[in-house]
């Protein structure tokens, strides 16, 4: 038999085993051998942020999900929102969908997302949250049966553009708070379908917007963080990284703060302080370097950081809570990841930034900046926007009592945001193939959820912002800017990306590079080639 075929009845026996299980649950969990899925998306949050992945800042809720499943230490963005959310729902890279900005351009026709698979599965599909795709959520779109779409992300305690279903909600009542709200609609979507569709599985896609910019957060949640980052990042990140390794989560060494490395759209320095005060610092340099008057308010500003995820994961709870209260929380597969690494963005927008308003308030426009940003990523290289390891690895934490025997474990298979669409068709028992066009991207990674090792891949490509990478096994051949020349690492001994081999191995680094101009001229050539998707999208009419 071929290892092939031995994987593939490895990975029936396993689905078979879980389905069984499945029958003996109470609840809507006892209705179908069918999973549940809870899809749950951060935005902007860094490899470390969460405790379970050795980070400072409270996550009570995550903890709890990967101290009763599996966290994911070499899993995949693709270092921006848009484009990670579409690989996402389509199992398709960007570059092969028209959905990053380095690919405009129509549509093509092949391009297919996760409800549309599962509903002929029997699943009702839900959705609450950030968007930020082009095609609309339901009818005539991507096929959500109910969709809270959160368009405006500028704001946390207001929104000016907030749709459910498709119409336009009035501006909220004082009070508002968009994680919150994205939390209890998510609750409403569930409570809805346990009273009308008990009979039918559920997806629920809980897109939370933090702890994207603007930093904003409810003044009791920044208030227990007042001393917690004192110390500065540089003592942070070391400890951070000494937690990393002795928990199992990386080896090697950790990356170096890179003074020279920010992202060039930001709103100019000189603006920055006229606007913020003499305590914004645009660089990632050495805390010690710092004024007392930057200290005080870069503190504060990943105290308000760290507020937002603690918030986000009370909401997780009260997700998590519905699911239990339901009886499905035995059947129903967890998912938590971020779209990206944390973000060195320091951009001044919506309603602007008032200098004599509580810091983390509604008329604050605050960014976290490159050196919390390094500390949230760490101990990796770099952050939003590149591919390096600090803009593309993300948490990926998976809980699903029913099917998942292994707890507080890791992972350590590489996997993409790609394969997460073929992986839970997988579990719905259906066929995680496209209909037309190419091959999904994707591949399922449920193997993985009873071995570690279990899924091997030819290559992972990466391609954003004229930042390209490809990865094959342990070797990863990288490229910033459209004329960086190409560097080389093993991520099994540099996952740092600091001994850079590609003189040392000259053959290797050029075959990789041609590899990864193929598959990109091979995405190009059939993304322009195929007939344009005829679903409606955002402002289309």
């Amino acid at each position: 038999m071929s290892s092939r075929a031995v994987t593939d009845t490895t990975r029936r026996s396993f689905l078979r085993t879980a389905a069984g299980g499945a029958l003996a649950t109470s609840g809507l969990a006892a209705t179908s051998s069918r999973p549940n899925i809870l899809l749950i998306l951060a935005d902007d949050m860094g490899f470390s942020d969460a405790r379970c992945y050795g980070g400072d800042i409270d996550t009570p809720n995550l903890d709890r999900m990967a101290a009763n499943g599996l966290r994911f230490t070499q899993a995949y963005s693709t270092a921006r929102c848009g484009p990670s959310r579409s690989c996402l729902l389509t199992g398709q890279y960007a570059q092969q969908t028209a959905s990053d900005i380095m690919t405009p351009g129509k549509i093509p026709d092949y391009t297919r997302f996760l409800p549309e698979y599962l509903k002929p599965l029997g699943y009702r599909s839900y959705h609450s949250g950030k968007w930020h795709m082009k095609q609309v959520t339901g009818e005539n779109g991507v096929g959500f049966d109910h969709s809270y779409t959160m368009m405006d992300e500028l704001r946390f305690f207001t929104q000016k553009s907030h749709l459910l279903d498709g119409e336009r909600l009035p501006a909220p009542e004082p009070g508002y708070y968009s994680t919150t709200a994205i939390a209890d609609y998510g609750v409403r979507f569930l409570r809805e379908h346990a009273r009308d569709h008990a009979a039918e599985p559920f997806f629920l896609y809980t897109a939370f917007h933090a702890p994207h910019f603007p930093l904003q957060a409810p003044q009791e949640d920044i208030d227990r963080y007042k001393d917690r980052f004192s110390e500065g990042w540089d003592t942070a990140r070391e400890r951070k990284w000494q937690r990393m390794v002795k928990m199992g989560l990386i080896s090697g060494a950790m990356a170096p703060l890179e003074p020279a490395m920010f992202t060039d759209w930001n709103t100019p320095d000189n603006e920055l302080t006229a606007k913020i005060g003499p305590g914004e610092v645009t660089r990632a340099v050495p805390w010690s370097t710092l004024t007392p008057e930057q200290k005080k308010l870069q503190r504060t500003k990943m105290a308000i950081h760290a507020a937002m995820i603690t918030r986000m994961d009370t909401e997780i709870g009260k997700l998590l809570q519905q699911v239990e209260a339901m009886g499905a929380l035995r059947n129903t597969v967890v998912l938590f990841l971020s779209d990206n690494g944390a973000s060195s963005e320091q951009l001044i927008r919506g309603d602007g930034h008032d200098a004599n308003a509580p810091l983390g308030s509604a008329r604050t426009h605050l960014g976290l900046g490159p050196g919390w940003a390094s500390c949230s990523n760490a101990p990796f290289r770099l952050h939003k926007s590149w591919v390096n390891e600090g803009g593309i690895a993300s948490p990926l934490i998976v809980q699903w009592p029913q099917g998942i025997q292994a707890k507080n474990q890791l992972r350590h298979d590489p996997c993409h945001f790609v394969d997460l669409l073929p992986t839970m068709v997988d579990l719905a028992g259906g066929k995680p193939a496209s209909e037309k066009g190419p091959a999904l991207a994707g591949k399922s990674i449920a193997p993985a959820f009873a071995k570690d090792g279990a899924v091997t891949r030819e290559y992972l490509y990466f391609n954003h912002n004229h930042n390209r990478a490809i990865r094959e096994g342990d070797l990863k051949l990288i490229a910033t800017g459209d004329s960086g020349p190409w560097e080389l690492y093993d991520l099994s001994k540099d996952r740092a990306e600091q001994q850079n081999l590609a003189s040392s191995q000259p053959d290797r680094a050029r075959q990789m590079a041609d590899k990864w101009k193929a598959v990109d001229s091979e995405f190009t050539r059939v993304r322009e080639s195929a007939p344009a998707s005829t679903k409606k999208l955002i402002g289309a009419g």
